[in-house]
């Protein structure tokens, strides 16, 4: 397919979620990511295992198939981890040498990591750069006394997970150039270069994530035990229906649209959210209550994303609920693409949000 000139070096973001595969190619045009290709799988609300990796046979065989479909151009893979098997900390260490932060690093890992550092792998980043004169990514100017010490994002995934991935990627043909945190793919899609503080909540089949990114460093992240599945599952009860044909009409927005006009959220759908709605009002206050640094700092607005973001809404429903503005995130928009693509490009957007945020990631 060549719609977009001569050959340039592109990427295959892939994300292996609970709900199907997605993949993205976008093509490096002189530091701007451009469309190539995309391909999607769904999966029924009740398949299992929920990790794709621990049914690698049945996984590699649908890699291939996306792939061949999509007519991709490039095998160099981003794929990202899950953020519930993922460890991430924002820590503070003493400035010192090079050798003395590893080691203070180290220290605050294995007092925070509930098993061996040995089994885990470990990416630091350090927040604040020692000699950087109390000149923080995070703060802005730092006060003397912080001055003495600097903050660190640690992100771990165990060593077997890692190679799980690995494995998958390699017996599908891919060449697997990084592993990386949803986090910082959906960081990457829907915030880019924007420092204000801002929530994202990314609702997917089976978990809901929840990252509170401030000037791009994701200082909260929690993963929730509830997601679109949740959802099906009550339309399903409702309406006496089977979770197939529940699914089918929970994903035609114009069917819930019609089934319940002009009243808001659907009032079968409030009761399911009301958990996810305590966690986020949760996850808010421990980021305000966190440590004195955060005194005065409030989230400036949350941004939804996964595929029961596009509820009808249900953005307006949070945006009440905890009196802050809530919006459906664009993962495209810092995407260039064809104009003819935009309608189903906007359908489909919030569930790519981590496959298009993975494919920025060498190009950006």
């Amino acid at each position: 397919m060549g719609l977009f000139g001569p050959k340039k070096q592109s990427y295959l973001g892939v994300d292996l979620g609970a709900g199907g595969i997605k993949l993205v190619e976008l093509q490096n045009e002189k530091g701007r990511a451009r469309l190539f290709t995309y391909g999607f799988t769904e999966r029924a609300p009740e398949a299992l295992p929920t990790n794709l990796v621990d049914s690698p046979k049945e996984t590699v065989d649908i890699l291939k198939k996306i792939v061949q479909k999509a007519k991709t151009t490039t095998m160099k893979t981003i794929a990202g981890l899950p953020i519930a098997s993922v460890f991430s900390s924002v820590i503070t260490v003493p400035r010192g040498s090079e050798r003395e932060i590893r080691e203070a690093i180290q220290w605050q890992a294995k007092k925070l990591i509930p098993v061996p550092l040995e089994e885990m792998v470990l990416d630091p980043k350090i927040i604040t750069a020692p000699g950087d004169k109390g000149k923080s990514v995070a703060k802005g100017e730092a006060r003397k006394d912080e001055q003495k010490s600097i903050q660190v994002l640690i992100t771990g995934a165990s060593k077997s997970m890692v190679s799980k991935y690995t494995a998958v990627f390699k017996q599908a043909g891919l060449e697997l150039v990084s592993l990386e945190t949803e986090a910082f793919a959906l960081i990457r899609a829907l915030i880019g270069k924007d420092r204000s503080t801002a929530m994202i909540v990314d609702i997917g089949a089976i978990r809901t994530n929840i990252i509170i990114v401030e000037n791009g460093i994701p200082y909260v992240t929690r993963s929730l035990d509830m997601g679109g599945v949740t959802l099906t599952k009550a339309m399903a009860k409702a309406l006496s229906m089977d979770l197939k044909n529940a699914e089918q009409m929970k994903c035609d927005i114009k069917s819930v649209s019609t089934l319940y006009p002009g009243e808001g959220l659907p009032k079968i759908f409030e009761t399911s959210i009301a958990p996810m709605l305590t966690e986020l009002q949760y996850s808010m206050n421990l980021y305000v209550g966190h440590g004195d640094q955060r005194t005065g700092k409030s989230i400036e607005k949350i941004i939804l994303t996964g595929g029961s973001s596009a509820l009808p809404a249900l953005a307006s429903f949070f945006s009440k609920q905890l009196n802050i503005k809530v919006y459906v995130g664009d993962p495209w928009a810092r995407i260039v693409y064809p104009d003819e693509l935009r309608p189903v490009l906007e359908e489909i957007g919030p569930r790519f949000a981590v496959s298009a945020g993975l494919a920025m990631r060498d190009i950006e």
